[in-house]
C-alpha cells in the first residue's frame, strides 16, 4: 500500500527541499573556509569536521524522506563514509594541511562514486542529472586533492571551490525537482 507520503511527488518535494538546504550550507561553508582557511586554526578545524557531519545528517534526512526512491545501501554507505571522514579529518588536522587534503580526497572519490550510483538509480525520479555529474566530478576532484597534498601548493581554500560546485549541483537538482513536483501535483 502506498500512502501520499510515499508517492514520487512527495519524494521529489522532500529531495528538493533537502537539496536547497544543502546548496545554502555549501555556499556559506565555502565562504567561511575562504575567510579562515589559510591555516589550521580552531575555526578551520571545526569547519572541516562539520562538512562531513552535515553530510551524514543530510543522508539521514534523505533516507527518512525519500521512501519511493530509497537506495538504502548507497545512503548507508554514504553515512558511514562521511562519519569516518569526520573522524579522519579530526585526526588529520594534527598532521597538517597535506594530511587533511588526502583524507578529503579519499572521501571525495568514494562519496562521489556512491553519489553517482544513487543518482543513476534515482534517474527516473527526475532532477538527477546534476547529481550524476556531481558524483563524477567529485571523483576527479578527490584525485586532485590527493595529488595537491603531495605538491608545494597544498591549500585548504581549494576545498571551498569543491563545496561551491557541489552546492551549485544541488541547486540545479533542486530546481529540476521543483519543476517535477509542481508538474505532477
Amino acid at each position: 500500500m502506498t500512502t501520499a507520503t510515499d508517492s514520487p511527488t512527495a519524494t521529489a518535494v522532500s529531495l528538493r527541499n533537502l537539496y536547497f538546504v544543502r546548496f545554502g550550507f555549501a555556499i556559506v561553508w565555502a565562504v567561511l573556509l575562504v575567510v579562515v582557511g589559510k591555516s589550521l586554526g580552531p575555526v578551520t578545524i571545526g569547519l572541516l569536521v562539520l562538512y562531513p557531519l552535515f553530510d551524514v545528517a543530510a543522508a539521514v534526512v534523505d533516507f527518512r524522506s525519500s521512501k519511493t526512491a530509497r537506495p538504502t545501501v548507497g545512503l548507508y554507505l554514504n553515512m558511514a563514509l562521511s562519519l569516518l571522514t569526520a573522524i579522519g579529518l579530526a585526526v588529520a588536522v594534527t598532521s597538517g594541511i597535506p594530511a587533511v587534503l588526502r583524507v578529503w580526497g579519499v572521501w571525495a572519490i568514494t562519496a562521489g562514486i556512491v553519489q553517482l550510483v544513487v543518482a543513476v538509480r534515482r534517474y527516473r525520479l527526475g532532477g538527477q542529472w546534476a547529481m550524476i555529474l556531481s558524483g563524477g566530478i567529485s571523483v576527479f576532484a578527490g584525485t586532485g586533492f590527493f595529488l595537491m597534498a603531495g605538491g608545494p601548493n597544498a591549500m585548504l581554500t581549494s576545498l571551498a571551490g569543491y563545496a561551491t560546485l557541489g552546492g551549485i549541483f544541488f541547486l540545479a537538482s533542486a530546481l529540476r525537482l521543483h519543476r517535477v513536483a509542481t508538474k505532477e501535483s
